[in-house]
């Protein structure tokens, strides 16, 4: 898949990936200026979920230039979600999904309300099946190195099958396959993709790193 070659720094056309990818782009510190072609970056090398943490510089008219920058091609949300309040701000913005560090049920529900995509932070079985219960889409097991790929595993042996399980925080491409083996759908990709100071390019590079980790385990 072709990236596009970004002129005079920028990067005018969106190469639409050719399938989704359960990665989730976490792009921690972006700002306005650089979210359209981030995000332009990221889509052309296949990974179509990016998330603008809360605690960015502005991130709502991130998120904003993201989806317009993107259209369909990918799904842009926002993470570090707290308060129902938080979740409408992120609607009105053309958010499409909520990923939160915590399992709060009110948020869960206000971002269902809304008709997003929820995404919380989980930890024990007990907070995966109040995640559950309240509507989540997916389960966000955070941080996943805290428990590594044995303790996913077991709590995997209990939840619904049908319920995606993303592993996020401490975990790289080369521990995609003994995550995958526990039973981790997919994985949120933080500091290694993206953090403050780096260029298109480089995210373009890490991208195609994660991508292609991502292929060889799932094919």
């Amino acid at each position: 898949m072709a990236i596009p070659t970004p002129v005079n720094g920028q990067i005018t056309d969106a190469v639409a990936p050719t399938r989704h990818r359960s990665l989730i782009a976490i792009l921690r510190g972006v700002t306005p200026d650089e979210a359209a072609d981030m995000a332009r970056a990221l889509v052309a090398a296949g990974i179509t979920m990016i998330e603008v943490p809360l605690n960015s510089p502005e991130p709502l008219k991130s998120i904003t230039a993201m989806k317009e920058a993107v259209g369909d091609a990918a799904m842009i949300g926002a993470g570090t979600v707290l308060t129902p309040d938080d979740v409408a701000n992120v609607k009105a913005a053309n958010g499409e999904f909520v990923v939160s560090p915590n399992c709060d049920t009110d948020v869960i529900k206000k971002t269902k309300e809304l008709g997003m995509g929820s995404w919380p932070g989980v930890l024990t079985p007990t907070e995966c099946f109040a995640a559950i219960k309240a509507g989540a889409d997916g389960l966000k097991i955070f941080p996943a190195s805290i428990i590594g790929a044995e303790g996913i595993k077991a709590m995997r042996a209990v939840l619904p099958k049908e319920t995606p399980v993303y592993a996020v925080g401490g975990v790289g491409p080369d521990d995609f396959a003994t995550y995958a083996k526990a039973g981790c759908d997919g994985f949120g990709l933080g500091s290694g993709i993206f953090k403050p100071g780096m260029t298109v390019d480089d995210v373009s590079n890490a991208a195609v790193a994660y991508v292609t980790a991502n292929d060889a385990v799932f094919g």
